[in-house]
């Protein structure tokens, strides 16, 4: 019975790094924002009314929503908004026309996660630096330095992999959560009358009494959980158990601890609101306290970047974007990835981020946008499947989600205020991957239709090749061909140059699926066409892990003798030629097509080995 128990706490310790990284850091920011821009006035039962906000923020939004119900709908283990969409959109095959705006909404979720990937280290480290300013006003001017050379040395170790740091996530992330917590008794202790605030008639009073400044500051208020969003898409990391006996028993204490202990400070001394985090630590504390949340706030960022990494790879195998360079960073995981592109391009939006924006102050008033309006989605998401996916009673999914809906959106209309402030710049990121996003969906969609008009059929043309057959010669041919039963290009360019024809041809289709898993058993389809061809359809879910030659493999109990020395692999590539009318704007007829030009790696993609050719394919006007 002991290595069940020892696993299961390595889980939870692991989640507490991984998962909670965050929603931890949020205590750096959060009071200060609430208290800093004046449109609150400070007092006492102002005090009391926005603890008892945050506490029941936390509660309602991350205890009853996130942890009780949204961890229930995983798609097959697996959770995220990638796979909250799937899940949704299967459960809705028969509604065309609504499938069709749910999978525009939620892929317009999934871009918003691109958004918050910049604003999250930005503001996570540009906060954890500006400790410095306590220790010395003489420290200002080094904030921003050294802010972007922690945030260049986080992206430039993304190449070596997480498995050498990840290690110490879990620990250096449960001593934060320890110190916060102490920090947080040490100020309660003075003022213990401060837990009074944990009755939620404090919040409702203050609502009914400020309901103007409520509605503003629910802007502020919403950073005590950003990160929640978390708790879902970790889910087939660490499963279900171990993220909630993490937040009840560590996570969720430690920030309510904190929280109170900065109130208890401000009722103290009301001038500890410009920093009320790092005032509650004595003077001695201060540089060792800078240095752990520095360290915290790093964690917390790589597990948005690592996540980045994921949700780009699951939207390429879901066709919304092209195959990129992806790169394996461990020899065991297969989930350890590391995608260039991606890493650097988000290092540079954090750089501006940071450079437009220079203080955490002014980067509060960018977040939460990204944020609400993914846990908006989530809660439209998951009213699809508890009632077409788990066919309950309308009545009880309406009551079920309604209340989350209601609290979202007033969180998401506050954050609307900022929108001129700084809630553009997220915004403006994910509308950006979500126009790629959609382009590149529609124009594949466009290029496939017009292959299909112009496709050969794949038995007639190897009956009419094989009346008069060409030289045979050793070795197994693989075509890539994006749809069963027709000729890939790459054939005709073979049989025409080359006037020669495999021993072995195999002509193979991958097919992506909206489902997390698929199983080896349940790989490939194959169908023999004669004279030693077969028709193969590979099946891989969102999170498989692509490898063409090993699901191969399987083609061998067909009969199909494959050898890795004597296979050679052909991949069709299409010149697009963007033409007027075709069916999408010219703007972006013209993206798609530097796209569709530009996209590098499919050899890689799909695990291909260096013997992979690419063969120039016909012109395709979209």
């Amino acid at each position: 019975m002991s290595a069940p128990k020892s696993t299961s706490a390595a889980l939870i310790l692991a989640a507490i790094g991984v998962v909670y990284g965050d929603i931890g850091t949020s205590v750096l920011y959060a009071v200060k924002e609430v208290f800093g821009h004046g449109h609150v006035p400070f007092t006492v039962e102002n005090v009391y009314g926005i603890l008892s906000m945050f506490f029941w923020t936390l509660t309602i939004i991350v205890s009853i929503k996130y942890v009780v119900l949204v961890l229930r709908a995983d798609n097959e283990g697996e959770g995220g908004l990638v796979a909250m969409l799937a899940l949704a959109s299967r459960a809705v095959h028969d509604k065309p026309k609504l499938r069709s705006v749910l999978l525009v909404v939620g892929i317009f979720g999934t871009s918003l996660f691109y958004g918050d990937g910049v604003i999250t280290p930005a503001i996570s480290v540009l906060s954890a630096v500006e400790g410095l300013e306590v220790v010395s006003p003489a420290f200002k001017h080094y904030v921003i330095p050294i802010t972007l050379v922690v945030l260049f040395g986080l992206f430039a170790v993304q190449k070596r992999g997480t498995a050498g740091i990840g290690k110490f996530f879990g620990p250096v992330t449960l001593a934060w959560f320890l110190v916060i917590a102490v920090l947080g008794v040490s100020q309660i202790l003075n003022h213990p009358e401060i837990l009074k605030a944990l009755s939620p008639h404090y919040a409702l009073k203050f609502i009914w009494d400020n309901p103007g400044t409520s509605f503003i500051i629910l802007g502020a208020t919403v950073l005590c959980v950003t990160g929640a969003e978390a708790l879902y898409a970790d889910l087939g990391h660490f499963g279900k158990r171990p993220i909630r006996i993490a937040w009840f028993s560590v996570v969720m204490p430690a920030l309510t601890l904190n929280y109170f202990g900065q109130g208890a400070l401000l009722l103290e001394n009301p001038e500890a609101v410009k920093n009320p985090f790092y005032m509650m630590a004595p003077e001695w504390a201060l540089i060792p306290l800078v240095l752990m949340a520095t360290a915290a706030t790093v964690i917390a960022s790589q597990a948005l970047i690592t996540g980045a990494f994921s949700v780009t790879r699951q939207v390429i195998q879901l066709g919304y974007l092209p195959r990129l360079q992806i790169e394996h960073t461990s020899v065991r995981t297969a989930g350890q990835i590391y995608i260039p592109l991606v890493n650097w391009g988000l290092f540079v939006a954090i750089v501006l981020a940071v450079v437009m924006f220079r203080s955490s102050s002014n980067l509060a008033a960018a977040y939460g946008i990204a944020v609400t309006t993914d846990m908006l989605i989530t809660t439209v998401l998951t009213f699809f499947v508890i009632r077409y996916a788990w066919k309950l009673p309308l009545a009880l999914c309406i009551g079920a989600t309604s209340v989350f809906f209601v609290i979202d959106f007033m969180f998401f209309a506050s954050n609307l205020l900022k929108l001129f402030e700084g809630g553009w710049f997220p915004l403006m990121i994910g509308g950006f991957v979500f126009t790629l996003m959609i382009t590149w969906k529609e124009g594949r969609r466009l290029m496939g239709e017009v292959q299909r008009a112009d496709a050969i059929d794949l038995r007639a043309f190897l009956g009419s090749v094989f009346v008069s057959p060409p030289l045979r010669v050793d070795g197994t041919a693989v075509f890539l061909t994006a749809e069963p039963g027709t000729v890939p290009n790459a054939l005709l360019h073979n049989l025409k140059h080359n006037k020669v024809l495999h021993e072995q041809n195999l002509f193979v289709t991958v097919r992506n699926h909206e489902v997390p898993w698929i199983p080896m058993n349940k790989r490939i389809d194959i169908e023999p066409l004669g004279n030693h061809c077969w028709q193969v359809v590979v099946h891989y879910g969102f999170k498989n892990e692509i490898d063409l030659p090993r699901a191969l493999e399987n083609a061998r109990m067909r009969g199909c003798q494959l050898e890795p020395m004597t296979t050679s692999y052909f991949l069709s590539r299409d010149v697009v030629i963007p033409t007027l009318g075709s069916g999408m704007r010219p703007w972006r007829e013209k993206l798609f097509a530097q796209m569709h030009h530009n996209a590098s790696g499919a050899a890689d993609f799909l695990g291909l080995p260096n013997n992979a050719v690419v063969e120039l394919g016909s012109k395709i006007n979209i």
